[in-house]
């Protein structure tokens, strides 16, 4: 069976659905936010709950520290009201103490005849002078300790350092003797009408001594190094057998730029066992002349070295740099080999010599104080000296006979016990110090100077003596007590 259905009902029905679909999509809509309004509602209303939960908190909190701190308040003030009463008594108790000491005060001012500032200052001159003592006598303690220590540790590093040095106990003489083959030699060296000779003479500088001695000749000069000169020229003059004027001038040109080169090579040598280095080439050469020269039968140069050694390992017991020792101890007396070129003491002269060609001004004290001209203000200087005399003072270093050396030190003493008030004289140290030994109640202080100058002087003037001798004047006082 067919139906017909117009078109005319179907569009109401259609709009009817769209309202229903709209309607129920809007009731939904409210729905929604109903229920969203009701949840925040319901949060806002719980965090309300939980803001007032906790302010109660904090101020329960804050009533129960209210409460402690008003307690705690109330303890201190009592505590304050009890150091208030303890204040005030106290200040009772100062009040009768000041006055209890006022009343003693006075009373010792009565019994005393002293105002108390007059007390005070007496008190204070005593307790000063009881200070002055007893610090005296710990320094006067302390300088003995130091000064036994210093001596005792300073004999150890010089007996150490001479224990260890292995030097030769002779030293060659300061005299040039020259041995002839034959006596038939004498007549050829002197030449016809002594021409030869005088030749010889004039051209060395030397004078040839040729006396009655047997196959033998004597050349003298103040030079070692020109009397060097000269003995290598006879030498050789006397080895090949031609002497004449001509061949003497010849062969001494040739002796000469040998004992240059000699003098070099010694100088080198002595800086090779020494252990120094980077000496100018003059300060080598000047050095080596030194070979040639002899002090009190000691030969110079020789002399240097072992001061070297010696100066070099008293720095090292001491944990002093030996480089700059050994130094100044090997050019301490490089002024020997001037001074017949140069006036004044061969020390003064060495300094000057060094100072020109270089040498620091540590060594260029060091030689000049090393026979006390100089006071000397360094290690180098003092250790340079100190071995200088080690050197010069050991047994067997210079030749002198024991009756020279006792007729020395006889001479030293009547000099200086010639003055007037002079009650004892001792020669000290092997002759290297006088000390004198005068009355107080004779001679004052200036008259002890007066003495000790007028000594040196005279002991410079008559005596002949290595080095240098110290003079010194002693004049104490001495009172004594005793305890009953």
């Amino acid at each position: 069976m067919r139906i017909a259905l117009s078109a005319g009902p179907v569009v109401p029905l259609l709009s009817a659905a769209v309202l229903v679909a709209v309607v129920a999509a809007a009731w939904l809509t409210v729905g929604r936010l109903r229920v969203a309004q009701r949840r925040a509602t319901a949060e806002t209303e719980r965090a309300r709950r939980r803001a007032e939960e906790q302010s109660a908190r904090v101020r329960a909190e804050l009533d129960r520290r209210e409460e402690r701190l008003t307690e705690e308040l109330s303890h201190l003030r009592a505590r304050e009201g009890e150091l208030d009463d303890r204040s005030t008594a106290l200040e009772r108790s100062r009040i009768q103490a000041d006055e209890l000491l006022r009343r003693r005060a006075a009373e010792l001012e009565r019994a005393a005849g002293l105002s108390a500032a007059e007390a005070r200052a007496q008190l204070v001159r005593e307790a000063e002078a009881e200070a002055r003592r007893e610090a005296a006598v710990a320094v006067r303690e302390i300088e003995r300790a130091a000064k036994e220590e210093g001596e005792q540790r300073a004999r150890e590093i010089v007996a150490g350092a001479i224990q260890r040095l292995a030097s030769e106990q002779t030293a060659e003489t300061a005299v040039s003797l020259f041995r002839l083959p034959n006596e038939e030699m004498k007549g050829r060296i002197i030449g016809r009408e002594g021409r030869n000779i005088r030749a010889f003479e004039a051209v060395t500088g030397v004078n040839l001594i040729i006396d009655d001695t047997p196959v033998s000749v004597q050349l003298s000069c103040f030079d070692p190094v020109r009397r060097e000169t000269a003995r290598l020229t006879l030498e050789q003059l006397v080895e090949d057998g031609r002497i004449h004027p001509m061949r003497i001038e010849d062969v001494h040109e040739r002796s000469r730029e040998e004992v240059e080169r000699r003098c070099v090579r010694a100088g080198e040598d002595a800086l090779l066992s020494a252990g120094v280095g980077g000496l100018h080439p003059e300060l080598v050469r000047t050095l080596g002349t030194l070979r040639y020269r002899a002090s009190y039968g000691q030969n110079v140069l020789g002399h240097l070295v072992e001061s070297a050694h010696l100066a070099g390992m008293m720095a090292a017991e001491l944990g002093v740099d030996p480089a700059p020792v050994r130094r100044s101890a090997l050019l301490h007396d490089i002024g020997k080999a001037l001074t017949h070129e140069v006036e004044g003491s061969h020390a003064a002269i060495g300094a000057d010599f060094a100072r020109r060609y270089g040498e620091s001004a540590d060594v260029v004290h060091a030689i000049a104080a090393h026979h006390g001209e100089v006071e000397p203000r360094t290690v180098e200087a003092v250790l340079t000296q100190a071995a200088d005399a080690c050197s010069g003072g050991r047994p067997g270093a210079r030749k002198e006979s024991l009756e020279v050396y006792v007729r020395r030190l006889e001479r030293l003493e009547e000099i200086a016990r010639a003055h007037e008030g002079v009650a004892k004289v001792y020669a000290m140290q092997a002759g290297r110090e006088v000390r004198v030994m005068v009355r107080p109640e004779v001679v004052d202080d200036l008259g002890a100077q007066v003495i000790a100058r007028e000594v040196a002087k005279q002991v410079a003037e008559e005596l002949t003596y290595p080095g240098q001798i110290r003079v010194t004047v002693v004049r104490e006082s001495r009172v004594t007590e005793v305890a009953r």
